[in-house]
């Protein structure tokens, strides 16, 4: 097996929680009132464009939610989505003893709308363990598609095979396993870190 030498990572699922999944948003419809089936439709016709960077967060908002009067503010809308990103600490010290080993180029491919993605990097610092971020926002690729880890090999100049992605979803695996990449279903924290040292990586 050649020597890896690159770690892509999932962000949402393994480092942080997810930005603005399915459980955010029905919590959103509780705390705000919202009728959940109507958000959540417009929430699927609208999504897409904003996770590839192709619309901004008010006119996802606006397609969302203020296409109507509401007795609450877009600050406030938009304060709730921030609140719902919290770290995995097991996770981040493994990601930490990695991108401080200086050994690897380590680098983010992540499905994230860019004012969540920018929000995240700043708030959990991620730019101290991340040397690059391939967010759907900024390559307008997106998971589980081949383009953005093509993206992201190509910018790089990266061999495939001397390349491992970590994702929590499956799903998303088969594109870089096509590709020659190695690949790791994250789980919990010991089990990621059993899997990078089966791979070679020190941790």
């Amino acid at each position: 097996m050649a020597e890896i030498k690159t770690i892509f990572w999932d962000i949402g699922g393994v480092i942080l929680t997810n930005g603005w999944d399915r459980v955010s948003r029905r919590e959103a419809a509780n705390a705000f009132h919202l009728d959940y089936e109507e958000f959540q439709d417009r929430h699927d016709l609208s999504f897409p464009a904003f996770d590839a960077g192709h619309t901004t967060l008010n006119e996802y908002l606006d397609r969302t939610l203020f296409y109507r009067p509401r007795p609450f503010t877009r600050e406030e809308f938009t304060a709730f989505m921030y609140t719902q990103s919290k770290e995995y600490p097991e996770t981040r010290a493994i990601l930490k003893a990695v991108a401080r080993s200086g050994k690897y180029l380590v680098a983010s491919i992540n499905n994230e709308p860019l004012e969540l993605n920018q929000y995240r990097i700043e708030a959990f610092g991620l730019r101290s363990d991340f040397k690059m971020f391939f967010s759907s926002c900024y390559v307008h690729a997106r998971k589980p598609d081949e383009t953005i880890f093509r993206i992201a090999l190509a910018v790089t100049q990266k061999p495939p095979e001397e390349c491992v992605f970590i994702d929590d979803r499956l799903l998303n695996l088969e594109s870089p396993k096509r590709l020659g990449m190695h690949a790791i279903h994250h789980q919990n924290a010991e089990q990621l870190r059993a899997e990078l040292r089966k791979h070679g990586v020190e941790v």
